[in-house]
């Protein structure tokens, strides 16, 4: 079940289902833009945030819309062409940035290592939630059962339209695509959150929590590159280990 919390007397969103460190950004502890009259703000809340994780290293990778994933190296701060990190140390904290793309975060409780996907229709398309459960499988010997997920804020069935060619490749993704999608006044809708906790399942995952904030419903909470007119304020998923 996702609950709000506050770092700092500021709101973020968390997941009782990741048993370590983490959490989503809101409007109020935004740490991601571009917009010159938000930066004092967002500079502030990354070390506000900085502080209250013990001041290690805090990485976030060039997001470009792949399905690329990468493991942070201790000592490595720039992982270009990259919208997935896995870690696997506790001297590291990653954050990869979203307004309207689904944020996928995958812990083992087991080896305690875990992973943040940025999955944007192409990330999903490109599955790369289940590309990175393949790789903590392949690399680090992670059993999927093992594995739990918490799917955060974005953009929700209710207002993402699609058009034929994006909605024939997310199909393609899972094997089961009922209840996914919707088609209203001639318009296809697709459910970008349900669909990467589809292919979590297919990969085996059982404990998937799934945020019910829609950025664009929630513009007040959150972020939304289509109702905002392509801000750069972005709100971050946060993965620390302990």
């Amino acid at each position: 079940m996702f609950y709000f919390d506050e770092i700092k007397g500021k709101k973020v969103l968390r997941s009782d289902i990741i048993k370590t460190e983490h959490f989503f950004t809101t409007r109020e502890s935004f740490i991601k833009t571009k917009e010159p009259e938000y930066e004092k703000i967002a500079a502030a809340n990354l070390r506000e945030i900085k502080e209250y994780l013990g001041e290690k290293n805090l990485i976030t990778p060039h997001q470009t819309h792949t399905s690329n994933i990468e493991i942070v190296v201790d000592g490595k701060l720039d992982y270009p062409d990259t919208d997935g990190l896995i870690l696997t140390d506790k001297e590291n904290t990653i954050y990869l940035n979203f307004a309207d793309c689904t944020p996928v975060i995958i812990y083992d409780k087991k080896l305690n290592i875990g992973a943040i996907s940025h999955a944007g229709w192409r990330g999903t398309a490109g599955r790369i939630a289940a590309k990175t459960v393949e790789k903590l499988t392949a690399d680090f010997g992670s059993i999927p059962q093992n594995l739990t997920a918490a799917i955060g804020p974005a953009i929700s069935l209710c207002c993402y339209n699609v058009g034929d060619e994006v909605f024939k490749q997310l199909k393609l993704t899972v094997e089961n695509f009922e209840g996914l999608y919707e088609f209203r006044s001639g318009q296809t809708f697709v459910d970008l959150k349900g669909i990467n906790a589809r292919q979590l399942e297919e990969c085996g995952v059982k404990e998937i929590d799934v945020c019910p904030y829609c950025t664009v419903c929630d513009n007040d909470m959150f972020f939304s590159y289509r109702k905002e007119n392509a801000t750069t304020n972005r709100h971050s998923a946060v993965l620390q280990l302990q």
